[in-house]
């Protein structure tokens, strides 16, 4: 653990019913989680962050953005709401705010208890300790989930409670808070919130919210690395998975990972282990609740970890990134990034016990600790990159071998120790990785992806951030990047700047092949949207609305498209049976025998290639839903659809 740190452009049919939406001009929107995705990939699709434009990012000057206290956590993004687009900011004093994404001033605020004060804990170096990490939000039920360390008496007496929150009026849903001291146990191991910190970020996985804990800086007191999982519907349902050794906490700034079915933690050293291995220098694979097998399918430590836990270098440096490399044997992969200035590969179906890694490369002259990575592919390959402790960004390339190997890309000298993010055109195009020089020089920069080439320098005198925390990241929506700092939260946006989501029916234009699609709410009166988008760097777009009609509780998006070789179109149609929220997928163009089905960002089922599927989501209420088709296995993958009821 760390020592002197803290570890189609869319056819858009806005009745509250249906969205179709494809890459948008504007299209990264709903950004629910630490690095956008469960993966922690870090990778937000955006046509509109082409490298000329992005070259001329600037900050808004017209955006607010205050709010009270320390802020370690990302922002979060929130459409969907009866107060339009909302920016989520949490911070150290346990102040939660529901901003206005445009113009940054308050729609709502939350204090969620009095924090606790640096001199109550035996070690540490925040002050005082509240909401440190990123949380997250279930969109089914407008639902935000955050873990916050309270103290009631002046720090005797010290609490990590998980709230659920409705993200439009930051009222607390009705059975939360989960007392975690109280919930929380593993085997014969229960859970001190006194010497627990929770520096990840909160997954959401299959209906329940996961939270990671470390220790504070100092190693102070009888820590273990936890994971505490909660029912979203039934909080009651706690289960949790323990270290069985003294330390192993899990430090990165993105928490847990998750390939939609299993999570990955990497934990960091243990103490007193008497040479047998217990749990630290790992990466850990958890099952659904949490649960863990202790089988080696569901572990790795290399074979030297009792030497790094003699040393405290951590294997758990960097919190883990899940990478699928198609062409490589094998390509569904995990990477951990050590203290030790490593990177290692694992087959994350299979990790294999004490025992040699599927790639393993030395990345680094510094050590790494406290960050999240990104994984991200181009037409050049896929690529891993990250900041190491204070001097440099740098991107390595996952080659499509058998096994896979590391090879390095670009390095380009930067100060500061922020966590990377990516944009994208497409998904592949003109891909550009930033970071903020966090405790640094506090501006934003973007790389050429492939080359490393600077691609913005930082901005002027107006760009200027101020009281950025290390280990940090952005956000990206709509043509913007969002960045929070001790007590505001900057916009940054392109030349041409944002449009405004509107009640009425919007078409804009996709930077992908060309496509016509049409969304239509069925009421007393009928409304319909048509948009042909062509692939092209300055996209346009033809809107033929008519007025908007009042909706009725069901809708239909059937899009059209043409799409290139290769390419899998999707069509999504969302009704309720019995007043539940249903989903009709029908494809075409996937090649493999078996497709996976990714409803937000969420591998949720692989089935045979029948071109059709049935998705119940299980809702009654209002809830949007983005889908995604896969040749299984792969990242050769289908336009998005956007249901909204």
């Amino acid at each position: 653990m760390p020592k002197d740190g803290i570890r189609l452009r869319s056819v858009v049919a806005v009745f509250g019913f249906a969205v179709l939406s494809g890459v948008h001009a504007y299209g990264q929107v709903n950004v629910t989680q630490e690095h956008n995705n469960p993966s922690r990939d870090g990778v937000y699709v955006d046509a509109a962050f082409t490298p000329s434009a992005a070259a001329n990012l600037a900050r808004d000057l017209n955006f607010n953005g205050t709010i009270s206290g320390n802020v370690y956590a990302q922002p979060l993004y929130i459409e969907g709401g009866p107060n339009g687009p909302i920016v989520i900011a949490v911070t150290e004093s346990n102040n939660v705010y529901g901003l206005n994404a445009t113009t940054g001033t308050v729609i709502w605020q939350r204090n969620l208890g009095t924090p606790v004060p640096l001199s109550a804990l035996g070690c540490g170096n925040i002050d005082p300790v509240g909401i440190t990490s990123t949380p997250v939000v279930d969109l089914a039920s407008r639902a935000l989930f955050l873990d916050a360390f309270t103290t009631p008496d002046g720090g005797t007496t010290k609490k990590h409670l998980i709230f659920s929150l409705n993200v439009d009026t930051g009222a607390t849903n009705p059975g939360w808070p989960v007392d975690v001291n109280t919930a929380a146990h593993y085997n014969s191991i229960t859970f001190a919130s006194a010497v627990q910190e929770d520096r990840g970020a909160l997954a959401l996985i299959g209906g329940r919210v996961y939270v990671a804990y470390s220790a504070y800086v100092g190693d102070c007191g009888n820590y273990h690395g936890w994971v505490v999982g909660a029912d979203i519907n039934n909080p009651s349902n706690v289960a949790a998975w323990a270290t069985t050794a003294i330390g192993g906490g899990i430090w990165g700034h993105g928490g847990v990972a998750s390939d939609g079915t299993n999570m990955f933690v990497v934990t960091g050293n243990t103490f007193n282990t008497g040479g047998n291995w217990m749990g630290g220098e790992a990466i850990i694979r958890l099952q659904a609740g949490p649960t863990w097998s202790g089988l080696p399918t569901d572990y790795w430590a290399p074979t030297n970890w009792l030497s790094l836990d003699n040393s405290d270098t951590d294997v758990g440096g960097v919190s883990a990134t899940v990478i699928d490399v198609p062409g490589a044997t094998p390509s569904q992969l995990v990477l951990a990034l050590g203290k030790d200035r490593n990177a290692y590969l694992l087959n994350r179906n299979n990790l294999g016990g004490i025992t040699a890694p599927v790639a393993q490369a030395s990345v680094s002259g510094t050590t790494l600790r406290g960050t999240s990575a990104v994984t991200y592919h181009t037409s050049q390959g896929t690529y891993f990159a990250f900041h190491d402790d204070g001097n440099a960004v740098t991107a390595y390339k996952t080659t499509t071998t058998n096994p896979p190997g590391i090879v390095s890309a670009w390095s380009m000298g930067q100060n500061g120790r922020g966590s990377p993010w990516v944009t994208t055109t497409d998904g592949t195009n003109n891909a550009i990785v930033w970071v903020a020089g966090v405790a640094g020089d506090q501006r934003l920069h973007g790389y050429n992806a492939d080359t490393g080439a600077v691609v913005y320098a930082g901005g002027g005198s107006n760009e200027l951030m101020t009281g950025t925390r290390q280990w940090n990241t952005g956000i990206v929506a709509r043509g913007r990047i969002y960045f929070g700092t001790d007590n505001k939260v900057y916009a940054f946006k392109l030349p041409t700047g944002t449009p405004t989501p509107t009640p009425t029916a919007t078409a804009t234009a996709t930077a992908t092949a060309t496509a016509a699609a049409t969304a239509t709410a069925t009421a007393t009166a009928t409304a319909t949207a048509t948009a042909i988008a062509t692939a092209t760097a300055t996209p346009t777009s033809t809107p033929t609305p008519t007025p908007a009609p009042s909706p009725t509780p069901t809708a239909t998006v059937t899009p059209t498209a043409t799409p290139t070789p290769g390419q899998i179109a999707l069509t999504a149609r969302g009704y309720k049976v019995q007043g539940r929220l249903t989903v009709d997928l029908a494809w075409s163009g996937a090649t493999s025998s078996t497709v996976d089905i990714y409803r937000n960002g969420t591998r949720i089922v692989t089935v045979p290639n029948t071109g059709a599927y049935t998705d119940s989501p299980g809702g009654r209420g209002h809830a949007t839903y983005t889908y995604r088709v896969c040749n299984a296995g792969t990242q050769t993958c289908s336009n998005q659809v956007t249901v909204t009821f």
